[in-house]
């Protein structure tokens, strides 16, 4: 069984063929940039993008399970993705969705092969986007101060692989949160305490956020979208629920241990 794994080197790809390989899983993981891929030996890499679906004839050949990520620019092709993954002969396959049920999404639960959909909420990594202005100032700049049962990545990472590998999971949706429903305020007081500072909190206005997010080169829906639903967060997203452990066997994992894994980087 050889397992194709898209944005292999992305926040929860890489996550999903580390796991898969754990397992001893036969992977194949594509991605755009091969030589910096930094994955774990014996996967097999594959130069492409998921977004370019008849590019993938190679990268499909002897397939039999599919990990998808729904991401920018996927909504126009999953489809065709989808399609020929199934004539290509993948039998299973997981999505994590992009934060709503797309044409990928839809074009999967249609496909007449075994699928499940993975339904993270918040990532812990958002956490990421605080390094600068962790390092050069002791403050965390953001909007709202809201529980967010924000997930592991490698959590999600764990549930896909297992759907990906073991059987009954078939037609599933999986809501996936951590363990501890968190304000940006006590997460931010979690990786202050690793790190041995005080760190403070910069209320800034929504206008600012989606600014913030148009500098970087999100469109404008995509920043209105993004920071719409961090000013009220669906009810799944402050719910804790245990997917992850039913899924899996172990607890999810806290944003405490995911502060351990990262303290070095708001450190530089």
């Amino acid at each position: 069984m050889t397992v194709l794994v898209t944005g292999a080197t992305g926040n929860t790809g890489r996550h999903v063929v580390t796991e898969l390989v754990r397992r001893g899983e036969r992977v194949r993981a594509l991605t755009r940039n091969p030589a910096g891929a930094r994955l774990p030996a014996g996967v097999e890499l594959v130069e492409g993008t998921h977004t370019a679906p008849e590019t993938l004839t190679d990268a499909l050949d002897g397939v039999t399970r599919l990990h998808i990520t729904a991401t920018a620019g996927l909504a126009d092709v999953g489809a065709e993705l989808v399609k020929r993954a199934v004539e290509a002969g993948v039998r299973r396959m997981t999505i994590v969705w992009g934060g709503y049920v797309g044409p990928t999404e839809q074009a999967m639960a249609e496909s007449g092969v075994e699928w499940t959909r993975l339904e993270p909420q918040e990532f812990m990594s958002n956490a990421l986007t605080w390094i600068d202005s962790v390092r050069a100032e002791g403050v965390v700049r953001e909007p709202f101060d809201l529980p967010s049962a924000v997930v592991h990545e490698g959590d999600i990472g764990a549930v896909a692989a297992t759907a990906l590998v073991e059987d009954g999971h078939s037609g599933k949706v999986y809501n996936l949160t951590g363990p501890e429903a968190l304000t940006t305020r006590e997460r931010i007081a979690i990786l202050g305490a690793a790190l041995g500072r005080d760190l403070d909190l910069d209320q800034i206005t929504r206008q600012q956020a989606i600014d913030r997010l148009l500098a970087d080169g999100v469109s404008v829906a995509d920043a209105e979208y993004v920071v719409g639903w961090h000013s009220d967060p669906p009810m799944e997203a402050r719910t804790v629920v245990d997917t992850v452990e039913r899924v899996t066997g172990r607890p999810a994992r806290t944003f405490a241990q995911w502060v351990s894994e990262h303290a070095d980087r708001f450190t530089g």
